[in-house]
């Protein structure tokens, strides 16, 4: 099986939220009790039972009507994730990197202390990692249960308006890249997120930090160093001069 990526067009997201409801029913995640704060979007984060979220961000626009900004949040499956690095030298077998997919499993199986879990949620750039009262990490799957029988994740079969696509990395790169051909000529500003170091590829049209603080990451390479070298030096730390 080959590599898999997804592509996000967020100039095609309509904020249905059916990708979230997908992803909650297949995987048998409860409901979340959810209040009004002002705002569609709801719950308010991401969380054990939340793997997939529809981010609203609202922005005033000077002289004109407010923006929306639609985010269909979840997590990246990185390339090289810094969240397994991490986890590694702290409780082995927690993370998993799937070598026929690049799917990035949080190991149901693994309890993690909380200082732990803390570590690897610093360890990601995207924010996303996220821990059960019982002490087990979760977050989205890619569906691997159904990518494995020949099946799209269940948030991107659901999609009604074509923003999500799964398959093959290198097909999905490709049309990525045409696409954002095809938006540069009425948005200049549209981007692609980290598309070289994520396997959840996102295309926006506007300023990263208008749909999501962490919608694209500052530096990963930077990220994953910093994280490893605390790793190798939090020893010395423990060491204490008598005399």
């Amino acid at each position: 099986m080959a590599d898999k990526s997804f592509f996000i067009d967020t100039t095609k997201c309509t904020a249905c939220r059916g990708c979230q409801v997908a992803c909650k029913q297949w995987n048998k995640n409860p409901g979340t009790k959810t209040v009004q704060r002002g705002s569609h979007q709801n719950p308010a984060d991401l969380s054990s039972s939340t793997f997939k979220l529809v981010r609203f961000s609202e922005v005033d626009v000077p002289g004109g009507e407010p923006r929306w900004y639609f985010f269909p949040d979840q997590c990246r499956h990185c390339v090289t994730p810094p969240c397994k690095e991490v986890a590694e030298g702290k409780a082995k077998g927690a993370i998993l990197h799937d070598e026929s997919t690049g799917a990035v499993i949080f190991n149901s199986k693994v309890k993690v202390a909380p200082e732990v879990f803390k570590e690897v949620r610093e360890a990601c750039p995207y924010d996303v990692p996220r821990i059960s009262g019982a002490g087990v990490m979760a977050k989205c799957t890619m569906c691997m249960d159904r990518v494995k029988e020949g099946m799209l994740p269940a948030c991107v079969k659901t999609c009604p308006t074509g923003a999500m696509a799964f398959g093959d990395r290198k097909a999905i790169l490709e049309l990525a890249h045409k696409r954002l051909s095809e938006v540069k000529g009425k948005m200049k500003d549209a981007s692609l997120a980290n598309p070289d170091d994520v396997r959840v590829i996102y295309l926006l049209v506007d300023d990263p930090k208008k749909y999501h603080k962490f919608a694209v990451a500052e530096n990963t390479i930077g990220i994953t160093r910093k994280m490893a070298l605390k790793r190798i030096f939090k020893p010395f730390k423990e060491i204490r001069v008598i005399g």
